[in-house]
């Protein structure tokens, strides 16, 4: 019975591979595998590796020198997290990959991006952490429908083998969209906007915790989530993004 179900199941997945055959994440062109990019877009597609900001991610000129290293953005403004990555840079495939999660509803990208972001997470100590997306306000959530930071954060935790706390952070204030904001107005707009949810708190004081988010620009945004988290009593925080802006070399 078993072998019969077996046969079965090859043939289902044949005859849908037929009807919907694997395509590449970024342009829609055929791929051998689900959730894969093909070859001119795996080119295209920004990767963080080597030498990188231990605080932010940012990828850094020169060789390892066995100790922690910082930007001279996360140098001039120390961030009130412990330490951080990111999977790629915003730009080229990696920015079109990041808006397609965003605002094209494809949520065929979060698994893919959880594992990208599981690699690049994995040179920080996290044992014990709290995977926490950072929240949208309901209004955004309603009209967007998803919570792209929450959508990558579920399959990231079970990538990394830690506990998931997608409602530890709530979003009390709308807020206006921060693109074209300096970093001081990022702030100021986000004054008082985030906090641990009441009913949450006693899961925060002492507890390691992972924030995640889909970019970073100026890091408005995870600064105020990390401050509402140590706020609250969490232990280290750290933080990982799937993609990072950063200045052209």
């Amino acid at each position: 019975m078993g072998g019969t179900d077996s046969v079965w199941a090859r043939g289902l997945q044949t005859a849908v591979r037929l009807v919907y055959p694997p395509r590449c994440l970024a342009c829609g062109g055929p791929v051998e595998s689900d959730f894969g990019l093909c070859p001119a877009c795996w080119r295209e597609t920004p990767f963080i590796g080597g030498l990188v900001c231990d605080a932010c991610g940012t990828p850094l000129p020169g060789d390892d020198p066995g100790e922690a290293v910082h930007c001279d953005d996360c140098i001039a403004h120390p961030r009130p997290w412990a330490q951080g990555r990111a999977a790629l840079l915003y730009r080229d495939a990696g920015r079109r990959l990041v808006l397609g999660l965003k605002h094209a509803d494809r949520a065929d990208i979060a698994q893919p991006a959880a594992r990208w972001m599981a690699a690049a997470a994995a040179s920080m100590p996290l044992d014990g952490a709290l995977v926490v997306p950072v929240p949208l306000h309901w209004r955004r959530l309603v009209a967007r429908r998803f919570n792209q930071s929450a959508l990558i954060a579920a399959p990231l935790a079970r990538a990394l083998g830690l506990a998931h706390a997608p409602d530890l952070l709530e979003r009390v204030r709308r807020t206006a969209p921060l693109g074209g904001q300096d970093r001081g107005a990022r702030a100021a707009t986000l004054e008082g906007a985030l906090r641990v949810a009441p009913r949450r708190a006693a899961h925060v004081t002492g507890r390691p915790i992972l924030l995640v988010d889909d970019v970073m620009t100026t890091g408005a945004t995870l600064e105020a989530a990390a401050r509402a988290l140590s706020d609250a009593g969490a232990g280290a925080i750290r933080v990982v993004v799937l993609a990072r802006a950063a200045r052209e070399a």
